[in-house]
């Protein structure tokens, strides 16, 4: 539902298949245009082995009843529970999209979803939020289960079609350029769910565990609005729950669930514009937090990993400064700038990875463009451009370097051929001026 919002609110579709390529899981995406309560909303469905991803509850039922078609013996009793199957769901949809006996989901450890996301070709940012969407849903279920985080099998939640929801989630989120995501109160129905560990109730446990602190409530309906995996990707990308802020509204996007309810629209919905402070043209303030580090004993070659290691973490920036230290010994300075809820794993990442005993950490508020994306087709391919305005003004525009470095390494052309032709393509194409 929040990738069919994504692309109804303007996400381009193929942004999202180039991301669900770039996990090499063998996954794809079918998006399409759907009603649900009356509503017209995009929905988008993973393909994984010709079958279709289906709320976890009918995906379980289905399997304990496709089994049961394969080994009950009686000829009569297999095509009465055939005829069923197909009067509820359609002959297509239990022909292709029902799992073939004794296919369980695959369980994946956090380890071997952190190396899956680290391997796809998306941004560092990108990879950081997905790793951490994956990470709290690990520490949900390892407080729920007991035991310890790496020990955590995600069942349900580590089959492909969740890495290829979550990490959509994360580039996607990443390419409508907003500085601040709010939620509205959440509902999260109510009544029983099947799952791998049986029946539970509504919310799920692990749901309830991420959802601490947020405002919740269940308007009665007898389902799972809520999943662990949706209620994970709000705990990590929203800032804070509200009602509707105030704003000028520019998009709206309407992402439909599989379902469709009678009485009750099932469908997500994205709404995004400017702010007030944005529209009277004050600058947008963040805060980050800065860690600093001195260092005079660490090799250099190490300190360039370490600084890469930051980058795919989800440091915001790192950056070196020559310094002079106690006993007239050059040293170098390491600044680290971090969301703040990324300080304390980033430290310890310093503290592993450097010769540091100690570090230094400030918040600091900092003002920032309003930031958004735009593809643009060179004579080599498509290169994404990040575009940064003041009050609705474009101030600054520049071609994503690693798009540039794919586009010169496939084709043999220098990168600074890339670069130069992704920015006229934009000037020729966009309809704002720089300024």
């Amino acid at each position: 539902m929040f990738l069919g919002a994504l692309v109804d609110a303007g996400v381009p579709a193929q942004l999202l298949e180039e991301t669900v390529a770039a996990l090499g899981l063998g996954a794809r995406l079918e998006i399409s245009r759907v009603s649900r309560g009356g509503i017209s909303a995009m929905k988008v469905d993973v393909y994984f082995n010709g079958e279709k991803d289906m709320p976890r509850e009918e995906y379980t039922e289905l399997r304990r009843q496709r089994e049961h078609v394969h080994t009950e013996g009686e000829h009569e009793h297999r095509h009465q529970l055939i005829q069923l199957l197909e009067h509820n769901y359609g002959k297509a949809e239990f022909a292709s999209h029902t799992p073939a006996p004794h296919q369980h989901p695959p369980a994946r450890g956090l380890k071997q979803i952190r190396e899956i996301i680290k391997a796809a070709s998306i941004s560092a940012k990108a990879k950081a939020n997905a790793i951490g969407i994956f990470e709290a849903l690990g520490e949900a279920e390892a407080k729920i289960h007991d035991c310890e985080l790496e020990n955590v099998h995600f069942h349900e939640t580590g089959a492909v079609d969740a890495i290829v929801d979550i990490v959509c989630a994360a580039v996607g989120t990443e390419a409508l350029g907003v500085n601040e995501m709010v939620c509205s109160p959440l509902n999260v129905g109510s009544g029983t769910v099947k799952c791998a560990h049986g029946t539970l109730p509504v919310p799920a446990p692990a749901t309830l565990e991420l959802l601490k602190d947020a405002p919740v409530y269940s308007s009665g309906i007898q389902v799972e609005l809520v999943t662990p995996t949706g209620a994970a990707i709000v705990k990590k990308l929203v800032s804070r729950f509200s009602d509707l802020p105030q704003m000028k509204i520019d998009k709206i996007g309407y992402g439909a669930g599989t379902r469709d309810f009678s009485g009750h629209a099932n469908v997500m919905r994205l709404t995004l514009g400017e702010s007030s402070a944005e529209r009277s043209h004050q600058i947008p303030q963040e805060v980050v937090t800065v860690l600093e580090a001195n260092l005079d004993d660490l090799n250099p070659q190490v300190f360039g990993y370490v600084m890469t290691k930051l980058m795919d973490e989800g440091a915001l920036d790192a950056f070196a400064g020559q310094v002079q230290m106690k006993k007239n010994r050059p040293g170098t300075l390491l600044t680290v700038l971090c969301n703040p809820a990324d300080a304390t794993r980033l430290s310890e990442l310093i503290f592993r990875q450097t010769t540091t005993l100690g570090i230094r950490r400030r918040e600091e508020k900092r003002d920032v463009l309003t930031r958004n994306w735009s593809t643009v087709a060179t004579q080599w391919g498509n290169v994404r451009m990040k575009i940064g305005s003041l009050g609705g003004t474009v101030t600054n525009f520049a071609p994503e370097y690693e798009d540039c470095r794919r586009v010169a390494d496939e084709h043999h052309v220098p990168l600074k051929m890339v670069m130069q032709e992704a920015v006229q393509a934009y000037l020729r194409t966009s309809p704002q001026k720089l300024k």
